[in-house]
């Protein structure tokens, strides 16, 4: 009952929205109700600025409806697949990353960013966004207006990923009869996992994919998510150096903290299907779970939507929203010019 009067409310707005959205969706699929939501939250978000009782509920929403999607997305996948899905994208992974992390470096020299935003920045649009913010920002000891910086410029690429992506991908001729070329590069490219879950649900409804899109895009993204342990792990190791030298204790790295366990639970449901599946189970009678899951990422999307303060990003985000612009445009160049070298398009 507490739950319910704590976050009923907020919970209530994100299915007042995704409701509507989902139909939207069905009649438009070229736009997906993933992004009609995202943009309906957005607008109402810049009328209502005090949620009072329904921030709770919104907040919740974001994060564990999402998380939850993305768990009974494993109910509709082949444990084989996601292991050589991962094994084919970890060459893209590992360079976008790296270009992500060098240009934060390079961008916080020339344009003399403070070290947290950057190294925040830098992470969050290299690996997975707010979840790799949120597991960095104890171990480097940022402060709450750092944080908020970061996760706002990170969610302003998102929201253009989501929206624009698919439009590129058909401007630069992804093939339009699977999912694969366009999952990868959503997967590699997004920086968060409500966007890679949207433009692979907008990919998949201009197309008539049902979920192959989606489920190659979410298990390249949880591979890359996984990237969160290193180098939470490397960046203790730096601030415990810079805090001896202060004479200041150090956080230390927490295994604990920085893994996502709904990656756990994603190959938990995925190991069920594959079984299930072997011992003569119709795949179709996970069919329903999967369609919730895209219920699911609408829903969450129009919470994330509602979260968003976009006037006040561009207004105060400057130097920090150059930064995020040049990783976000490194990370899709790389994995664009890495694909096709792999003749994956």
């Amino acid at each position: 009952m507490g739950f319910i009067q704590k976050h009923g409310l907020g919970i209530g707005v994100c299915l007042a929205i995704a409701f509507p959205s989902w139909l939207l969706g069905k009649a438009f699929p070229v736009v997906g109700g993933a992004v009609i939501a995202i943009v309906m939250g957005m607008v109402i978000a810049m009328f209502w600025n005090d949620k009072g009782k329904a921030e709770a509920g919104i907040k919740w929403t974001s994060k564990m409806i999402l998380q939850s999607a993305v768990v009974l997305l494993g109910f509709g996948m082949n444990l084989g697949v996601i292991f050589q899905t991962g094994k084919q994208s970890l060459p893209i992974i590992v360079c976008t990353i790296t270009t992500s992390l060098l240009i934060a470096w390079i961008l916080k020299r020339v344009l003399h960013i403070h070290r947290n935003t950057a190294v925040l920045v830098g992470v969050g649009s290299s690996i997975c966004g707010g979840s790799a913010i949120a597991a960095s920002a104890p171990v480097i000891e940022a402060d709450e207006d750092e944080i908020a910086q970061a996760i706002a410029v990170i969610f302003f690429f998102n929201v253009l990923a989501a929206i624009f992506f698919p439009i590129l991908g058909k401007a630069i001729g992804f093939d339009t009869m699977h999912g694969d070329a366009f999952g990868i590069f959503a997967g590699t490219a997004i920086n968060d996992t409500s966007s890679v879950t949207a433009a692979a649900s907008t990919w998949d409804s201009m197309w008539k994919l049902g979920s192959q899109t989606l489920n190659k895009a979410v298990t390249v993204k949880l591979t890359r998510t996984l990237a969160i342990i290193p180098i939470t792990f490397g960046l203790s190791i730096m601030q415990a150096k810079k805090n001896a030298k202060a004479g200041k204790a150090a956080n230390q790295f927490s295994l604990k903290k920085a893994f996502p366990m709904f990656i756990l639970y994603f190959l938990l449901a995925a190991i069920i299907t594959t079984v299930s599946v072997h011992m003569g189970v119709n795949v179709q009678v996970f069919h329903p779970i999967t369609e919730l899951s895209k219920f699911f990422i609408v829903m969450a999307m129009a919470a994330i939507g509602l979260s968003s303060n976009i006037i006040k990003l561009i207004k105060t985000g400057g130097k920090p929203i150059v930064l995020g612009a040049s990783c976000w445009i490194g990370i899709t160049l790389v994995s664009l010019a890495l694909q096709h070298l792999m003749h994956i398009w």
